[in-house]
C-alpha cells in the first residue's frame, strides 16, 4: 500500500509519470472519466482551504468517483476519537482518504492504522500536492526541469520543505532566500540535501537575494502561515525585503513567479507582478493542483494490491 505524505515515497521516474498523467488528464479528460468509477474518497479537512477543497472534490467527480466531505465540526482527530479508530474505520468504507491537518503524525498514524492510500493535502512540515501542481507549471513552460533554477522568497515552511525535496528528487536547484533563522527545517533540508547529491539537484539557503541572480522562476507564500497568530504587520517588518517585486525581478532576471495561494497582496507580491500575464504563471499553477492531484489519485487507488 502507497501513499503520497511528503513525495519521498516516489522515485524521479515516478513522480514525472504522475505530473505526464496530470497532463494527459488537463489535454483529454474524457479519456479518464471513469478511472473511479464506483470509488469514494474520504476528504478531511482540519484546516481551512479553496483551491485544496474545491480540486479534490471536483478532481474524484471528474474521475468517475464519489468525494465526502468532512470538516472540523466533526472535531479534530484525536480529540472526540483516535486517529487509529478513524482510520480502521474509514478503511472499511472508502478507497482513499485525502488529509489536511495540523499535524504530520496524524498521516502517519491514518497510513499506519489504516488499509487505504492517504494522501497528504497539507500538514505543518509538507505540501506535496502544491508541490506536484508547482513542476507541472514549471514543465508546461520550460523544456527540462532539470536545467530549471527555483528561488523560494519568504519563511521557512511546509512549502519550502516540499520544494526542497521534489526538486531533488527531479534534478532541479532550488535556493531557499530567507531572512537569518527564518529557513527551512535542518533536518529536513538535510534529507533533500542527501536525494540531491544523487540526483545533481543544488540545494542552497540564503538571506542575500543577490545569491539567485540568473535562477528562472520565483516562488513566494504568505508570511503568516494558517494557525500562527503574528499580525502581519509585525511580518512585514522581517520579510519585506523578500517581497517578489518588480525590482526583485528586474535584479534578478528571474523571468516567471509561482505563490500557492491564498496571496496577501503588497505583502509577499505585489499585484502588478500577480496579475501580469506574462511573467505570473499563478492561476496556471491553481487550476493544475486539480489535474495533478487526480493523477496522484489514479495512480494511488489504482495501484496494484
Amino acid at each position: 500500500m502507497r501513499h503520497l505524505l511528503n513525495t519521498t515515497e516516489f522515485s524521479r521516474d515516478e513522480v514525472l509519470q504522475m505530473i505526464d498523467l496530470g497532463r494527459q488528464m488537463k489535454k483529454e479528460p474524457e479519456k479518464f472519466n471513469r478511472r473511479l468509477a464506483g470509488k469514494s474518497v474520504v476528504t478531511l479537512f482540519e484546516k481551512q482551504s479553496l483551491r485544496t477543497r474545491v480540486t479534490f472534490d471536483i478532481g474524484v467527480t471528474r474521475l468517475g468517483g464519489h468525494a465526502v466531505y468532512m470538516d472540523q465540526r466533526n472535531g479534530i482527530m484525536g480529540q472526540r476519537e483516535s486517529v487509529k479508530d478513524y482510520a480502521r474505520n474509514l478503511s472499511r468504507w472508502c478507497d482513499g482518504i485525502v488529509a489536511r491537518v495540523y499535524d504530520h503524525n496524524t498521516l502517519l498514524q491514518l497510513s499506519k492504522y489504516g488499509s487505504v492510500p492517504v494522501i497528504n493535502a497539507l500538514c505543518n512540515l509538507y505540501h506535496p500536492c502544491q508541490v506536484l501542481a508547482d513542476y507541472m507549471t514549471i514543465m508546461e513552460n520550460y523544456d527540462d526541469v532539470t536545467k530549471v533554477k527555483l528561488a523560494y522568497f519568504g519563511d521557512g515552511n511546509n512549502m519550502t520543505h516540499s520544494l526542497l525535496i521534489t526538486g531533488a528528487i527531479l534534478g532541479s536547484d532550488v535556493a531557499i532566500v530567507s531572512p537569518k533563522g527564518r529557513g527551512p527545517d535542518a533536518a529536513i533540508f538535510n534529507l533533500a540535501a542527501d536525494i540531491a547529491r544523487k540526483s545533481g539537484a543544488k540545494l542552497s539557503v540564503t538571506d542575500n537575494v543577490a545569491d539567485v541572480k540568473g535562477y528562472d522562476v520565483a516562488y513566494t507564500d504568505t508570511w503568516v502561515s494558517m494557525g500562527d497568530s503574528t499580525p502581519m504587520e509585525e511580518a512585514a517588518k522581517i520579510f519585506m525585503p523578500y517581497q517578489v517585486n518588480r525590482k526583485l525581478l528586474n535584479d534578478t532576471g528571474i523571468k516567471h513567479v509561482l505563490h500557492c495561494q491564498p496571496a496577501h497582496r503588497e505583502m509577499e507580491i505585489t499585484s502588478d507582478i500577480m496579475d501580469d500575464e506574462n511573467v505570473s504563471l499563478i492561476y496556471d499553477e491553481a487550476e493544475n493542483r486539480l489535474h495533478a492531484q487526480m493523477a496522484v489519485l489514479d495512480t494511488l487507488i489504482n495501484q496494484e494490491k
